[in-house]
């Protein structure tokens, strides 16, 4: 894009600009964020970004929409959030307080950018310092983002699915887990029955992201695992099939979970299959959680879990599981499984027993796929509406690539 090109669309896009310009103006600018190469021409002009930003906050017949769909496919880029918030430091403030806003009509893809955005420490950072404000306690707006996530009325211009991956990657830092692992806030009994939600799979795995990355707090084990919160029966359902058990063993299951119909499906989405068994993993983490989580006949659900399972990833991370449950207890010292010590070299051939396992589970994976019948392939995104739904890290606090959703 060449000087004069720039500025003429900066003058069409002015405010008080002419509306059968200003309109294909941000439609031409949208349309590049679609394709790498477009991100990063815009990302070398702070002036075309701040005009972007300037049109989120313009106010009718000005094209918001366009510059909100504008700002995810830009947010959708790691490489382009350094210079987007360069451009426009007041963004995040701004973003927020538009996701809170119950009558904003842009809501969802204002919380669909912080959620893109915070897939990078920086930014992660910066949003909890806006959402916590310069008190000692959090202000208004953290505790109102939950408010958000738990009612699916909240706002009427449509959901804000966004807002569980928003959270999965708050969580990615200690101070955002403490708000929620706060006793007296009865946060997380409030996000559990999302787990469930039908509505979206983005909110549903943001919503298992953000419990995955709480259950690293194993100070909390038991607390999670006993009667106050009960969170184990909220884990395994979604798990659980229509499979029948013997009288014997299903007195061992927790009540939730005995005599389940027979339509009973489990969670469709295998990321998310993976991420409810990596949080049940984290939470055999200590000798008591793994008693609390065997004495609730976890075993039984994953047995059955790990005959049906089709995703090799997914029952890898199963057959791990299982290993712990059945395995012998660790000797003494070694009971808490989050503090132990592993020296570089067994970490090293651990990683590389990893990366086998992994490339044998792709080939049986890659095999299946060519016995299986021809099929479409499946769709692509439109070109300029780039979405990416953030995950949770492998170590809380340090956010990482783009996931489920």
């Amino acid at each position: 894009m060449d000087a004069t090109l720039a500025s003429e669309l900066l003058t069409f896009l002015a405010p008080g600009g002419r509306p059968d310009l200003r309109g294909p103006a941000a439609g031409y600018l949208l349309g590049l964020t679609g394709t790498e190469s477009g991100r990063a021409l815009l990302a070398g002009r702070p002036a075309l970004l701040e005009a972007l930003g300037a049109l989120t906050e313009a106010p009718a017949p000005a094209p918001t929409g366009d510059a909100f769909h504008a700002l995810v496919n830009l947010s959708a880029d790691p490489g382009v959030h350094e210079a987007l918030l360069g451009a426009l430091p007041g963004l995040l403030p701004q973003l927020a307080d538009r996701t809170l806003d119950p009558r904003c009509r842009w809501a969802g893809r204002a919380c669909a950018v912080l959620a893109n955005l915070t897939r990078e420490e920086g930014p992660c950072h910066r949003l909890l310092d806006v959402l916590w404000g310069r008190e000692r306690e959090p202000g208004p707006r953290l505790p109102g983002l939950l408010e958000a996530l738990c009612d699916p009325a909240y706002n009427p211009h449509g959901p804000l699915h966004y807002l569980g991956p928003l959270l999965s990657n708050l969580t990615q830092l200690p101070r955002a887990r403490a708000f929620l692992l706060d006793r007296d806030r009865c946060v997380i009994q409030r996000l559990l029955p999302l787990i469930q939600s039908p509505d979206s799979t983005v909110c549903r795995g943001g919503v298992v992201g953000t419990l995955r990355n709480c259950c690293f707090e194993h100070s909390h084990h038991e607390w999670l695992l006993g009667p106050q919160v009960d969170v184990l029966p909220f884990l395994l359902l979604p798990l659980a099939g229509p499979e029948e058990f013997s009288e014997e063993e299903t007195e061992r299951l927790p009540v939730d979970l005995q005599y389940l119909p027979p339509e009973k499906q489990r969670e469709p989405d295998p990321d998310i299959r993976k991420m409810l068994i990596e949080a049940i993993m984290l939470l055999t983490a200590t000798k008591a959680g793994r008693k609390l989580v065997r004495d609730q006949g976890a075993y039984l659900v994953l047995r059955e879990l790990h005959s049906w399972e089709p995703d090799p990833s997914v029952r890898g991370a199963c057959e791990k599981l299982i290993q712990v449950l059945i395995g012998d207890e660790p000797g003494p010292g070694l009971e808490n499984l989050l503090e132990v010590t592993v020296p570089p070299e067994v970490e090293q051939r651990l990683q590389q027993l990893d990366q086998r396992e992994e490339a044998d589970r792709q080939r049986e994976s890659e095999e299946k796929g060519r016995r299986a019948a021809p099929g479409a392939a499946p769709p692509a995104a439109p070109e300029g509406w780039v979405t990416s739904a953030p995950r949770g890290p492998e170590e809380p606090g340090r956010p990482s690539g783009t996931g489920t959703g």
